[in-house]
């Protein structure tokens, strides 16, 4: 009985994020909680209800043996669904709970071959839309020498796996590129910085694609449209409008950022 629970809760935890998100959601201390998933310990009646509730079930299934469990959860899904936008849709449906308290504005500050040296700011929100969470983006940057303004607008997909945050967004332009974004914040309770990697395709001199660090600064309530999107640009890196910790995360690359063996960067 207790092995069928906790193989149960070891399965619907790996659909739900990070077991310590998991723990803060429910209520539960992160000690008792692995004595669940471990099979050591069984919960009281009212952990047992707490946590049924929070997955969606009849607490009687999370004993039910494991094919019976499984089969359940799949019929509870619905028909299986060969389509594949709905496949590729799929890990980002069910992410309002993860992803609600990102909501929001940031400033989107990374490095760009386009832009020489210089630091890079867009304007980045995440909205929650027909069961999706949405990302928009706002590109903006000018150089008078040439005579260049450069204006470009993604919309995107966000989903969150353990606690990394994944962004797919493609450019509204006919032909328009695709990019992709991975974020993670230092501390669990910290949500003002989300640092990364973004991988695109720059502009200028010619098409190409590029990897680089970035790291996003959550955008105060009060900050109003217009002055959000006046930030938008390219700033020279000693510009005073650049945040220190911003400045300091993009020009001292981190010990984990060196190239593996293959030469691929890692995060």
């Amino acid at each position: 009985m207790s092995g069928n629970f906790s193989e149960n809760l070891r399965s619907l935890c790996a659909e739900h994020g990070s077991i310590a998100q998991i723990c803060r959601e429910i209520g539960l201390n992160r000690q008792q909680f692995n004595r669940y998933l471990n099979g050591s310990s069984l919960p009281s009646a009212h952990n047992l209800r707490r946590i049924a509730r929070y997955f969606a079930i009849p607490e009687s299934q999370l004993f039910a043996a494991q094919s019976e469990f499984e089969a359940r959860l799949a019929e509870a899904a619905g028909p299986a669904t060969h389509s594949p936008g709905e496949e590729f849709l799929a890990p980002f449906r069910g992410q309002q709970r993860n992803l609600k308290r990102y909501l929001g504005f940031y400033h989107a500050y990374f490095h760009t071959p386009s832009w020489g040296d210089g630091i890079f700011c867009a304007l980045t929100r995440f909205i929650e839309q027909d069961g999706l969470i949405l990302s928009r983006n706002l590109e903006i940057a000018h150089d008078p020498e040439q005579s260049i303004r450069q204006i470009s607008r993604y919309r995107g997909l966000v989903a969150m796996r353990g606690n990394r945050l994944f962004i797919t967004e493609h450019e509204r332009a006919r032909e328009g590129s695709v990019a992709q974004t991975i974020l993670f914040s230092a501390h669990r309770q910290q949500l003002k910085y989300l640092r990364g990697m973004t991988m695109g395709l720059a502009w200028r001199p010619f098409p190409r694609p590029y990897a680089a660090r970035t790291i996003w600064k959550r955008l105060d309530e009060r900050v109003t449209a217009r002055e959000a999107i006046a930030a938008c640009g390219v700033h020279p890196v000693r510009s005073p409008r650049i945040d220190p910790t911003v400045r300091k995360y993009l020009e001292t690359p981190a010990k984990e950022d060196l190239p593996d063996i293959n030469g691929s960067y890692l995060l």
